[in-house]
């Protein structure tokens, strides 16, 4: 927008929970709200102060694979934000006082995950799943881990993960001349160069995921649910990743969809049900939720598996193939609507080696013809291959 320009800053490092050494759980989190607790030469609170006064905002966030950091700022302004973010995430102060004070805020973050029947449903099928795999352990660690991290541990964390191999940077929006000068003479040219912190690199990560039958009560949950999901390829398996997005979107986006249509519309034993795929960089999930009371779960089951099932005998009509290859390519092309999502795409594709330009994945979606999605795709999301979790409320007592 020529009347409104913005540039995004967006950093990027392999420093997620999915590199946290044994005793580090929920380190690269810590670290992450520790960042904003002042560095050398800025104070608590200073940098969001300087970054508020150029007219810009900020924020951060941390996965399994890693975390970033970002400013929107004007881009007459690009000069000091670089410096102000670049001074921030790379040489952060970490003082013991303002440690103590913040580890209280994340044991509060862990206080109020482990309360909300929905996140508890999500990370007990993650634990299941991915049982003894980073993946499968919260992000945010466990509160025996975070009580006993110090400073100093920190402190090695980040000298490990936050190197030069391990760093991008992102630019996006308006970009204003002489940026590349500005990064030759940053802070990050004295970045450590010493090699990537490949731990917990799994070769085989599909043999890892754990098939089967579970069922677990929870408290306070408000519908019954039952959850499916099935291991798929890694991030840099583009094509294989669109198959999953055209096979979701033809199950269960929008009423025409065939679970919906079948199980909301027709029978209405559902509240909802939803699939998605959750991309990451040792390999994803499809995940598929379905919201519904208790005493129909049975039924509920029943009529996914049968839906799955004559999936691979099921001949896809051109109609229903053009819609969902419709709806993919359209939220690839609304996800680059801002200069916030574009650097967050470039950045996370830059920062694991499989650069590229932002539409290419759309050239994936006339691969996936009905046959290959049937041959290559639909075989996959089986109820056998699934690891399947179904969660029921805490029956209270009169």
């Amino acid at each position: 927008m020529n009347e409104t320009p913005l540039t995004c800053l967006d950093l990027w490092f392999r420093a997620g929970s999915c590199f946290e050494r044994p005793g580090e759980e929920g380190i690269a989190h810590f670290l992450e709200h520790m960042v904003f607790k002042g560095s050398y030469c800025h104070g608590p609170g200073d940098f969001d102060r300087k970054i508020e006064a150029l007219g810009g905002s900020s924020n951060a966030a941390t996965g399994f694979d890693d975390v970033h950091f970002y400013v929107l700022i004007p881009p007459n302004v690009v000069a000091p934000a670089l410096d102000l973010l670049l001074e921030l995430v790379l040489r952060p102060a970490l003082l013991p006082d303002a440690f103590d004070l913040e580890r209280e805020v994340v044991l509060e973050e862990i206080a109020q995950q482990n309360d909300q029947p929905e996140e508890k449903v999500f990370q007990k099928l993650l634990s299941t799943c991915w049982k003894n795999h980073a993946y499968g352990r919260p992000i945010l660690g466990f509160e025996k881990s975070l009580k006993e991290n110090t400073p100093e541990q920190m402190r090695k964390f980040h000298n490990r993960l936050y190197t030069a191999k391990n760093c991008c940077l992102s630019i996006a929006g308006a970009i204003p001349k002489g940026i590349e000068k500005l990064i030759e003479n940053s802070l990050l040219s004295e970045l450590n160069r010493k090699a990537v912190d490949n731990v917990n690199d799994i070769e085989d990560f599909k043999n890892i995921f754990r098939r089967g039958h579970h069922e677990h009560r929870i408290a306070r949950l408000e519908s019954a649910r039952l959850l499916m999901s099935w291991s798929i390829a890694p991030a840099q398996e583009q094509l294989v990743l669109m198959g999953a997005d055209i096979a979701t979107s033809l199950f269960a986006e929008g009423r025409r969809s065939r679970l919906v249509q079948r199980l909301r519309e027709e029978l209405q034993i559902v509240e909802s049900i939803d699939m998605d795929v959750t991309s990451l960089e040792k390999g994803g999930l499809v995940l598929l939720e379905a919201y519904c009371k208790e005493e129909d779960l049975e039924k509920v089951k029943n009529e996914i598996h049968k839906t799955l099932k004559e999936s691979l005998i099921s001949p896809l009509k051109e109609q229903e193939i053009n819609r969902a290859c419709h709806l993919v390519r359209n939220g690839l092309c609304f996800n680059l609507e801002a200069a916030i999502q574009v650097a967050g795409i470039a950045g996370s594709q830059t920062l694991w080696n499989r650069p590229q330009s932002l539409l290419k994945p759309l050239k994936h979606i006339n691969y996936w013809t009905s046959q290959k999605l049937i041959d290559e795709m639909f075989i996959q999301l089986q109820p056998e291959e699934s690891c399947t979790l179904i969660t029921k409320p805490i029956q209270i007592k009169s």
